[in-house]
């Protein structure tokens, strides 16, 4: 036999399309050719291949001419995942191995000169590629990647530590003699992290009740106070107060992680929180590069994204942030291919309300002329404050206030009470207040007569867009939630108008 078929996928954002490794064996003179839109480091395949083929006691084709095809040739194939698929052809096809135990399994790993085999990026992208396609085919991954695809239900997954673990389970002949892979068993889930508590903030009151209604609809949250406030305590808090994922939102959560190779099997099913750095580029915010990798929009999904110091990250990374807050997705397109990545996360800001930062502290006295403050608050952009549901002030208190103020609500019992909201969301719509839209807006937002008329009144005397009064019409539902009102109010309606006004929009 001198042909050999091998099956694979590649990654292509968060898809992972079906490879087709076609080797071919032919005489002539020696060479080891790879086409298929192959990066570099695929082509650098050919020499770890040679290597651990050699070392591994196994024949490498020396006197034939190697072709290996990555097919389709139009896709792009990075990463050094189709090693161990381009290894398995060569022996295939040089009849080493039974090409026809092939056809019924899924190969990828990256192989060492040693022939063992390392781990590989998406590997649970891929393993959710084969359930999305209802592929019967079984998933052969190094071990630590066959312990993240495994938490694909209704997936055979195959893990396997060395070349020659592979090829004893594919000798030929006499099967008897073959030895059977392992089935890949899920990485032991770890227990439930005990974040800091939001019983250790001291007073904030109104700050704490945003942090609620937020986590309760889904909403984004900004806070606007002077430095040693509280903002990061109350940020660093917020995703204790969410309830858990259910197997949905963690295995898509878990599917970014992997494809850029942050998932910890320890950490499955808890929500991710991300804090970047002010210096963040917009790249490094909604992702980009050649390929395209996910940026921390993405890397939290289903989670929270918190940045601190808004006004200090790059415009152009605050700008790339208006489209995600409304689709829950960013598209990133460049001239050679695009990709898609989900970005459904609940953004947590912070910010100083002027440069000095003590603008209306009645601790320090602001230093700030009004126009250092206007340029200050003005690096936010209009739309950018449109689409942040809740703006809430944080003010300063003072170490009298600390020492006397007495312990307020564990995070615990604020999050039953997010928990039983959401519990309301889910039964009545399916999804949570912030994802409301259209016609599910009007319907599951019902107003009083009352409230209909305050509301309609709000928004004439305080110029709201359209975008404005259908956010403060979903977090007024997310507040009756947490009451417990099957109808929202005028109470509801007044406390939500009072989250949209710390910052003016221009």
């Amino acid at each position: 036999m001198t042909f050999a078929l091998v099956h694979s996928r590649a990654l292509d954002g968060l898809n992972s399309p079906e490879i087709s490794v076609e080797v071919h064996l032919a005489n002539g003179l020696p060479s080891f050719t790879l086409v298929g839109l192959a990066d570099t480091e695929v082509k650098e395949a050919r020499e770890r291949v040679r290597a651990a083929l050699q070392t591994s006691g196994l024949a490498f084709p020396h006197n034939k001419r190697i072709t290996v095809n990555l097919a389709p040739a139009d896709l792009p194939k990075e990463s050094g995942r189709f090693d161990l698929p381009i290894a398995l052809g060569i022996l295939a096809a040089s009849e080493q191995i039974d090409a026809r135990l092939l056809e019924g399994l899924e190969f990828a790993g990256e192989l060492s000169l040693a022939g063992e085999l390392r781990p590989v990026r998406g590997a649970l992208a891929s393993a959710l590629a084969m359930r999305q396609q209802n592929k019967q085919r079984g998933l052969v991954l190094p071990v630590a990647s066959a312990q993240e695809a495994a938490w694909v239900r209704g997936l055979k997954v195959y893990s396997a530590a060395h070349l020659l673990d592979v090829v004893q389970a594919l000798v030929p002949g006499d099967t008897a003699h073959a030895r059977p892979l392992s089935l890949a068993q899920a990485a032991p889930r770890g227990a439930a992290m005990q974040g800091p508590d939001l019983r250790d903030v001291k007073g904030q009151a109104a700050a704490k009740r945003a942090l609620e209604v937020a986590a309760a609809g889904g909403h984004s949250l900004l806070m606007v106070g002077p430095p040693g406030s509280g903002k990061s305590m109350l940020a660093q808090r917020f995703s204790s107060l969410l309830p858990p994922m259910n197997e949905n939102e963690a295995l898509a959560s878990a599917a970014v992680l992997s494809l850029a190779g942050h998932f910890k099997p320890e950490a499955w099913g808890q929500r991710p929180s991300r804090s970047p750095h002010h210096s963040a580029s917009a790249v490094a915010l909604v992702g980009g590069g050649s390929p395209p990798r996910p940026g921390e929009i993405s890397l939290a999904h289903h989670g929270v994204l918190f940045l601190d110091e808004l006004p200090e990250y790059p415009r152009a990374a605050l700008e790339a942030l208006r489209e995600p807050l409304e689709t829950a997705r960013i598209v990133i397109s460049r001239a050679a291919r695009q990709a898609e990545f989900p970005a459904r996360f609940q953004l947590v800001a912070a910010m100083n309300p002027c440069p000095c930062g003590h603008l209306g502290s009645p601790l320090r006295a602001c230093r700030c002329t009004p126009d250092g403050v206007a340029r200050y608050q003005g690096r936010l952009s209009g739309p950018l404050l449109d689409r942040i549901d809740l703006q809430v002030e944080v003010p300063a208190v003072s170490p009298e206030q600390v020492q006397a103020a007495a312990d307020g609500e564990t995070s615990a019992a604020v999050a039953k009470r997010v928990a039983q909201a959401r519990d309301r969301q889910m039964q009545r719509q399916g999804c949570t207040n912030a994802e409301l839209s259209g016609d599910a807006l009007d319907a599951h937002c019902h107003l009083s007569s009352n409230a209909s008329h305050f509301m309609t009144t709000a928004a004439a005397r305080l110029g709201w867009s359209a975008r404005s009064f259908h956010r403060v019409l979903r977090m007024a539902r997310s507040i009756a939630d947490l009451c417990g009102s099957t109808e929202v109010q005028v109470n509801h309606i007044a406390e939500a108008i009072q989250y949209r006004r710390v910052l003016q929009v221009k």
